[in-house]
């Protein structure tokens, strides 16, 4: 008896049927027992956007307290005391002052009155509105049409209906430059019914909405620098051609996008593609990228500069993570960044040299030929490792003692018979010592404060080798081992202090 109202959970674990009682279906449940039924006086229909500020901020009465208790907090038997909190919490009340603001799971369902809204939020760049009951695109645009300076907005973990057909473009957006759509359901076709009324929009945020397929964005979002489809369950690596043409991206986050392979089909090798021309920041981790050739394909980038890419099969490989490194930083030649750890100058430059080495007999094996008539290698070692013929433009073609392959991980193979010189000291005679290629330079100099009885000072490692002319590299960086810098027996390691 009574009234009764039908509800879905989100968790449809809290549900105990479709919407059905005693055989009568009264509501549909996308979750076959994603559905309960409540007494009304148990549900929270929410409160208007101004309701919701001035109870955050301190402006309705019901939240005053008596002076001298509301900034005490007790831990265990001791009370401590907020200083300074009386003039924060009058500078909050004073919303027309106020640029950026926080209404957060506050039950926020309508806009109210408009009116009231521009003349007390006045200044208001920044509104987080995310995880509240706003349920339509209307309300949203009600709100944001009177704040008239709106920057950021941020409307996640809302069930918003948004328009079918394209809405009457407003000004309510017209400065918008990031706007956040995490978790509201929106799909791309949405996306771009929407956009119109975005015309400044830079960055934006559409995580966890379900979208499986792309559309091309013809004359929208062409001032987008950002775009982030983390954890939307992509159909492939193809739909990212179709936003492969916004002008300006400069991030683009993939994260758990389910894409298995990345081509970008108008390029040949060693040439750059003429999409995404602007993007400098890519993030791919977290998805099911398997082969080599996709790692390729990120060369023909003509900006790329900044690229994570952990938890994809490729990075499984090869057994030592450092390899894959010095192999994704051999391939992509602009790289600087790769999994938010800055590459060198001289990373980079032992990761090309030993990849020149490492492949340099399958090149001989693919018609490749220190004749530069004779060397022609074949289209499959090419397709394999575009950058080759570069670098050996660039290092000079390998020379037959170089070609050291891919050898087996014994120990033999893995140490490193090296001469231990101190300039410095002329009087102190060389040393040789074998050291294994994977020992830190944090280690190697403890070794040598006690080989050389060195007191204690700071040791300064660099390393001569007859292939790079006479030049020093130095071992700059205690955690890294010694295969990080492309040492090889017979070089020379100088020690001073």
């Amino acid at each position: 008896s009574g009234i009764w109202l039908g509800v879905e959970w989100d968790d449809p674990q809290r549900g105990k049927h479709d919407g059905t009682y005693e055989g009568t279906q009264y509501f549909k449940c996308r979750h076959p027992r994603g559905g309960s039924f409540i007494r009304p006086n148990k549900a929270n229909f929410g409160v208007d956007f101004l309701t919701a500020v001035k109870d955050r901020y301190g402006l309705n009465n019901k939240q005053d307290v008596q002076h001298g208790t509301e900034h005490t907090v007790l831990f265990g038997k001791k009370t401590v005391e907020f200083v300074g909190m009386d003039s924060i919490a009058e500078q909050q009340r004073q919303l027309n002052q106020l640029v950026d603001i926080s209404v957060r799971e506050c039950a926020v369902s309508q806009a109210g009155q408009e009116e009231e809204i521009s003349g007390t939020c006045s200044n208001i760049r920044h509104i987080n509105l995310s995880k509240n009951l706003i349920s339509s695109w209307e309300t949203v645009t009600a709100i944001a049409s009177n704040i008239q300076n709106l920057e950021t907005l941020n409307i996640s973990e809302n069930k918003i209906k948004f328009p079918s057909t394209s809405p009457s473009v407003s000004s309510a957006f017209s400065k918008l430059r990031i706007l956040a759509l995490n978790q509201t359901e929106i799909t791309w076709t949405e996306v771009l019914l929407c956009a119109p009324g975005w015309p400044a929009l830079e960055e934006l945020y559409l995580s966890s909405n379900n979208i499986t397929v792309l559309e091309r964005p013809d004359n929208v979002l062409q001032t987008l620098k950002l775009l982030d489809l983390s954890d939307n369950q992509l159909l492939d690596g193809n739909q990212l051609h179709l936003i492969a043409h916004l002008p300006r991206l400069e991030h683009l986050i993939l994260r758990n996008t389910g894409i298995a392979s990345i081509h970008f089909p108008d390029a040949g090798f060693g040439c750059k593609t003429k999409m995404f021309p602007s993007l400098k920041h890519l993030l791919i981790k977290d998805n099911k990228i398997s082969q080599w050739s996709s790692i390729n394909e990120l060369d023909k980038l003509p900006s790329l500069l900044s690229l994570q890419c952990h938890n994809n099969p490729f990075m499984d490989t090869e057994k030592n993570p450092e390899t894959v490194r010095q192999l994704i930083i051999a391939k992509i030649s602009q790289l600087e960044v790769l999994n938010k750890c800055e590459i060198l100058p001289a990373e980079r430059k032992g990761a090309e040299l030993d990849y020149r080495k490492i492949f340099g007999k399958d090149w001989l094996a693919a018609g490749g030929n220190w004749d530069p008539e004779k060397n022609k290698p074949s289209g499959e070692f090419l397709a394999d490792h575009p950058r080759y013929p570069s670098l050996c433009l660039k290092y000079g073609v390998p020379e037959e003692g170089e070609l050291k392959g891919k050898q087996p991980l014994t120990l033999k193979n893995q140490l490193l018979t090296l001469t231990i010189k101190c300039p410095e000291k002329p009087e102190q005679k060389p040393v040789e010592k074998k050291l294994p290629e994977s020992m830190t330079i944090q280690r190697v100099k403890g070794l040598l404060y006690r080989l050389l009885k060195i007191p204690g000072s700071e040791l300064k490692l660099s390393y001569e080798s007859s292939k790079l002319d006479g030049k020093e590299v130095e071992l700059d960086n205690d955690l890294k081992p010694l295969q990080f810098y492309s040492i090889e027996s017979g070089d020379c390691v100088l020690v001073r202090w």
